[in-house]
């Protein structure tokens, strides 16, 4: 038990060809090795257990080996490859950057560096997480990082690569190690319990191999974990049981009942599932891979994107059979939102709940009950087109009930016009409201009195003895015109807001009864009221019931206010209101610093 060495450490690759699934890189370097063809910095970075670091052990072994193999591989048999091994080599120093971060670290390492080795040729720095160090320890590392000895090699690893700085990204050499796929992953697990005598299942090792999340350190630690508790006999049903995994076989279930539009054994199946206490967000991210993996299925030529074992896969392709490529794009957008939502949402029961009925609707038939299910719930969308085309076509009747007009007759011979109107109504309805309403509103009558004289200037001339029944021209004070031109500037859009603010600190005086004046103190500010003149005397028209109002602008450059922005401008300021001041000044001899 003391002897005991987790299959993380003990399985280590100690060669490039024993590394799994970084075949480029490894490729890369030991070409650069055997051609002799060197960098004095490398950058290792990628997610966490792909094998950075062991390919940077594997590096520097290999580079100091004395007999080193025709393709690149160390011996593991001269001096410097023992030491290696034995971890006692002085040629290879390993820092980690999150616990040794400062620059005193960073300065040790430094004078270190000049030190050449004592056996072999290059001494090669390991600084691990290198992303940790502080602003000044980079600084501090730059000269050394571009210009080292020659004896001397940095290999820097880290999983955040964004955080380094562009002067360090520039110096070195980078790789970008990947993520190991699940079927490599699945191969060396298999190679690990032929070595330790574990029996496992295909679809136990899927399982372990989808929840490392393409770490291979991941995948053997979960391995051995799971190996405790099944006492080396691994199972699908234990592996599940012990890494708290959703089965599969649920989602096929589920699957099936929201094709058959079941709601109610679809929300049972989802009660048991968190009864067994699972996640409502996993359940629902689950199903959403599960319909993922039914729309790849229904295509052979993105079979291969499924990593599943050969019996789940003919599952899937049996189910996806089944499933229209319509349910399974709604479906999946449907989780998805589920998914955005989930941690914000208050009741997040009924949010998945609500999201399998929506699922189950997809395929039910368009009539409001499906026979032995459910009922089918309409979108809201439906009922609010359908109200308005009914009242539309309820507003036509109305005219349709002068039936009741002879009643009127009968009593009242004073209510019998009311018969004509009824009778013109619809051929007049196109004419009299829509253009009356519109000469009232664009056009004002200062400029009907200014058209062109004949008989059109006396038709037109007609129309404004409708609109001064209106506007009977009523008196009107200081105080309303001040209220008026006050909410003329506040309806003004967000585009002309400058012109809104310069009316609000304007104030209209009265020049006579229908006359008045404003004061501007500059050419633009002039040009820009004159721009609105037309639009302000319409709206003065309509708020003062006074057709006669005029406005005049007037510009007062001179009297423009001059403001004190310098020490020396205030200080003038100053002295010419209080003369006491000055009179200190002249007495103390006081200058402005």
């Amino acid at each position: 038990m003391e002897n005991y060495i987790v299959s993380a450490r003990k399985y280590r690759p100690s060669t490039f060809d024993s590394v799994i699934g970084q075949r480029a890189l490894t490729t890369t370097l030991k070409n650069a090795i055997v051609s002799g063809k060197l960098a004095h910095a490398y950058l290792f970075c990628g997610p966490r257990g792909v094998g950075k670091t062991t390919c940077a052990r594997i590096f520097a072994k290999t580079i100091n080996c004395q007999h080193l193999s025709a393709d690149g591989e160390a011996c593991n048999e001269c001096e410097s490859c023992m030491a290696f091994n034995e971890q006692r080599s002085y040629n290879i120093f390993e820092l980690d950057a999150a616990s040794n971060n400062s620059v005193d670290d960073i300065r040790n390492l430094i004078e270190e560096v000049r030190i050449p080795p004592q056996i072999g040729k290059y001494k090669v720095y390991i600084i691990d997480e290198v992303h940790m160090l502080s602003a000044a320890a980079f600084n501090a590392f730059l000269k050394t990082l571009e210009e080292p000895p020659k004896h001397a090699i940095f290999i820097l690893a880290t999983t955040e690569k964004h955080k380094l700085l562009p002067t360090i990204l520039s110096r070195c050499q980078i790789y970008d190690f990947n993520r190991i796929g699940v079927n490599d992953i699945i191969e060396h697990l298999q190679y690990v319990a032929a070595k330790e005598g574990v029996k496992a299942e295909p679809d136990a090792l899927m399982v372990i191999a989808q929840k490392a999340d393409g770490g291979m350190r991941d995948a053997l630690s979960i391995f051995d974990q799971v190996v405790s508790f099944t006492q080396g006999n691994i199972t699908y049903k234990s592996a599940i049981d012990n890494l708290n995994v959703l089965d599969y076989e649920y989602y096929f279930q589920l699957t099936d009942m929201l094709l058959t539009n079941k709601v109610s054994d679809a929300l049972l199946l989802f009660n048991t599932v968190l009864q067994k206490g699972f996640d409502g967000n996993h359940f629902i991210t689950g199903l959403a891979s599960h319909f993922r993996d039914l729309l790849v299925s229904k295509d052979a030529s993105t079979l291969s994107l499924l990593e599943v074992s050969g019996d789940v896969k003919s599952k899937y392709r049996n189910q996806a059979q089944n499933c229209s490529p319509r349910f399974l794009f709604k479906a999946m957008k449907l989780c998805n939102d589920c998914d955005l939502n989930y941690r914000t949402s208050k009741n997040k029961r009924l949010l998945v709940e609500l999201t399998l009925i929506e699922c189950a609707q997809l395929t039910a038939p368009n009539d409001d009950v499906a026979e032995g299910h459910s009922p089918k719930i309409k979108p809201t969308f439906q009922q609010t087109t359908t109200q308005p085309s009914s009242q539309a076509t309820a507003k036509p009747v109305a005219p349709a009930k002068p039936a009741a007009a002879p009643k009127a007759t009968n009593t009242n011979v004073a209510k019998q016009p009311a018969t004509p109107k009824s009778n013109p109504f619809p051929e007049e309805k196109k004419q009299t409201p829509t253009i009356q309403t519109v000469r009232l509103s664009d056009t004002s009558i200062k400029r009907i009195h200014q058209k062109s004289q004949g008989e059109t200037a006396a038709s037109e001339k007609t129309q404004p003895t409708a609109a001064e029944q209106t506007i009977t021209n009523k008196p009107f004070s200081e105080a309303d015109l001040d209220l008026a031109w006050r909410e003329y500037a506040a309806a003004l859009p967000v585009e002309r807001k400058a012109d809104a603010q310069r009316m609000m600190a304007i104030r209209p005086k009265l020049l006579d009864d229908n006359k008045f004046q404003i004061v501007v103190y500059n050419q633009l500010a002039a040009e820009s009221m004159q721009s609105l003149s037309a639009s302000i005397e319409e709206s003065l028209h309509k708020k003062l019931q006074n057709s006669q109002v005029k406005m005049q602008i007037h510009v007062n450059e001179a009297s423009e206010e001059k403001r004190a922005f310098t020490a020396s401008e205030k200080l003038e300021v100053m002295l010419d209101k209080n003369n006491n001041l000055k009179k200190l000044q002249k007495k103390l001899g006081l200058e402005l610093a």
